[in-house]
């Protein structure tokens, strides 16, 4: 461990990203390279599937980060991890990734003599989000209670195998756990009842196909409902509020072997998006019956310890997603729902 220090006054910062090229990676790469300039930073990309552009001071490994070789070329020099592969329900993937993987680099990073931080990308999964009862605000110390499905166990996986290697090893670690992330037009097409919908609700769980269609066709809004019958609340996160998380529990004294929820301010309100659309849009709502709950993540622990604020609240999601025009050369895709 003595080491470290005299290792990384020589190289500098040698961060390795898994997801580059996702949501949030397309963002994060950026900021990371503005906060640390020119040969400051060296980046290491653990890629599988997809590969980012070729950049200065930057280095691609390309492979499964179950393959522990592969995590051990990746490992090499490094300083700093931030992990947020995944995969979402799929079972023939889920272990390999989320566990084996997670294995792997921790293993390789706890062994590694210039090895500093590992940041893992956490979800609200872990704590069930709309799909599991809570009696308060959900903080770090709540119970984990994921919902049914391999993707929502493999995030608890994660963040107690994380856990765990601060009391076997000492290692020095932070978990961000993020709700639902939002962009461009994200939202927008999360409140459509056309068949670009995405992410869930899926309205066919809750509607008939008639009702869709005719939805669809009045132009009309979700205004849905929880468990109780008043409008759901449910929180999200802004995708550059979640990068300035990242970027401010990097090499951040505070963070050692933390676990924070990073989310909006306060958890979006059905009727307030559905109140909104209507005044600014002519939009008219449709209320929509569930068996969701109404859940409060709260990111108290990050804004005082990280002195971190989100930026986007409701109305500018709203208007950035009902406002944004794509153009032709981004065209909408969807690696995977939700």
């Amino acid at each position: 461990m003595p080491c470290r220090g005299r290792l990384r006054n020589r190289m500098g910062m040698r961060v390795l990203v898994t997801g580059a090229t996702g949501k949030v990676g397309q963002h994060l790469l950026p900021a990371l390279r503005a906060k640390y300039p020119g040969s400051a930073l060296e980046l290491v990309l653990l890629c599988n599937n997809r590969v980012p552009e070729d950049a200065p001071h930057q280095t691609i490994v390309r492979g499964s980060i179950s393959d522990r070789a592969v995590v051990r070329e990746a490992m090499r020099n490094v300083t700093h991890i931030i992990h947020m592969s995944a995969v979402k329900e799929n079972p023939d993937l889920a272990m390999d990734v989320s566990v084996k993987g997670m294995f792997w680099m921790l293993e390789e990073f706890r062994a590694a003599p210039t090895g500093e931080q590992f940041i893992l990308i956490g979800g609200d999964c872990s704590v069930g989000h709309i799909l599991q009862h809570y009696d308060a605000p959900i903080t770090e110390d709540s119970p984990r209670k994921p919902y049914p499905g391999c993707y929502a166990l493999s995030k608890v996986l994660e963040e107690t195998m994380l856990e765990q290697y601060y009391i076997q090893y000492g290692l020095n670690g932070c978990c961000l756990r993020a709700p639902w992330i939002m962009e461009k037009d994200d939202f927008k097409y999360a409140m459509t009842f056309g068949p670009d919908q995405f992410g869930g609700p899926a309205w066919n769980d809750l509607l008939s196909e008639h009702e869709i269609a005719r939805y669809a066709k009045e132009n009309r809004v979700p205004l849905l409902l929880d468990h109780d019958g008043q409008p759901l609340k449910r929180s999200f996160v802004h995708v550059s509020d979640l990068v300035s998380a990242i970027v401010a529990a990097l090499d951040n004294p505070k963070a050692h072997q933390q676990l924070f929820n990073v989310s909006m301010n306060a958890p979006v309100d059905y009727a307030k998006i559905a109140d909104h659309l209507e005044k600014t849009r002519g939009l008219k709502p449709v209320k929509i019956n569930s068996n969701f709950y109404s859940n409060w993540l709260s990111n108290s622990k990050a804004r005082l310890l990280l002195d971190w604020e989100p930026k986007v609240e409701l109305t500018e999601l709203i208007e950035e997603s009902y406002t944004f025009q794509r153009d032709a050369s981004d065209p909408r895709k969807i690696w995977y729902v939700g």
